[in-house]
């Protein structure tokens, strides 16, 4: 306990402290600092909407009327043909298939669709120059179709280490003939000066190059040229009925647009294989096809022949 006589003087110092402490003045505002009670004076252009020059502002777009396209031009079923080594003078090409001097398509026809090949694959149409200057005097729409075949071995061991399939295996390298098959077709195509922007592939027995009893190898190289038009910009389509797919290629369904043969019949009973009930692999009828007087004959399907820029080139 503190002594009595120094008590006093201690306690009147404590009860004055606060009056003292509390009589002193609130300090001033230091430069830049703002009372958080008094709101800050809003510099020009600083939350406020400022006026924007007229030179940046947005021009103002005038309406634009766009004119309508115009309907797609339907010209019924359209009439053409199509050639390749059977039309070539007789005597030419590959001793398994020596042309045979077969007459072109009628003057009717509006276009023709040109075979690629003597046959097998790897093996060009000996006559395509000719018959590609045939169709440009003519003044002729033009397309191009390719026979796809099963190679040898000598042929896999030559073109199946390149393409999309894998080398190491059978079906890659299977793969891989069907895409080169592609790729010489169009180098075929692109010597002899033809201009087609489509290929359909013919996928049907091919005498002494015949199709394996392996339906997965067969698909692989039929698959493979299909990447192989695919990968070069071309559209494709298949030539083929379902009793010469289905024996090859078993239930493989490409959904690719079809192109379908009728053998030697008529005009009529072609049109009768436009209908869905003719379908192979998945895809519509563009065209039809029937042999007459020694003539592969063509017409379009009902209804497709708005597509014919698709699947032609006019010269």
């Amino acid at each position: 306990m503190w002594p009595r006589t120094n008590a006093f003087p201690a306690v009147l110092l404590l009860l004055l402290t606060p009056v003292l402490f509390g009589c002193a003045g609130e300090p001033e505002a230091g430069p830049g600092t703002a009372s958080p009670s008094v709101r800050a004076e809003a510099e020009p252009g600083v939350g406020s909407e400022a006026e924007v020059p007229t030179s940046l502002a947005p021009p103002v777009q005038e309406s634009v009327e766009v004119p309508s396209l115009p309907p797609a031009n339907d010209r019924g079923i359209v009439e053409g043909g199509d050639v390749s080594w059977p039309q070539c003078p007789k005597g030419m090409g590959i001793k398994e298939r020596r042309t045979l001097g077969l007459p072109m398509p009628l003057e009717t026809a509006e276009y023709v669709i040109i075979g690629l090949t003597n046959g097998p694959a790897f093996h060009p149409n000996p006559c395509l120059a000719s018959q590609v200057e045939w169709a440009k005097k003519n003044k002729l729409m033009t397309s191009a179709y390719a026979v796809t075949s099963f190679p040898d071995e000598a042929t896999t061991r030559r073109y199946g280490g390149e393409g999309p399939g894998d080398p190491e295996t059978r079906i890659g390298r299977l793969t891989n003939v069907g895409y080169q098959q592609a790729l010489w077709n169009l180098e075929t195509m692109k010597r002899a000066g033809l201009e087609s922007p489509a290929i359909w592939i013919d996928v049907e027995p091919v005498a002494v190059w015949e199709w394996s009893d392996d339906v997965a190898a067969n698909q692989a190289v039929v698959t493979g040229a299909v990447a192989g038009y695919r990968d070069a910009g071309k559209r494709v389509g298949v030539y083929s009925i379902e009793g010469l797919w289905t024996p090859i290629v078993g239930d493989l369904q490409l959904q690719l647009p079809e192109w379908r043969p009728a053998g030697e019949s008529s005009r009529s009973a072609a049109l009768e294989r436009c209908g869905g009930d003719w379908m192979f692999q998945g895809g519509a009828a563009v065209m039809v096809q029937w042999l007459e007087n020694n003539r592969d004959r063509n017409v379009t399907c009902p209804g497709e022949s708005v597509q014919l820029p698709l699947w032609f080139h006019q010269y």
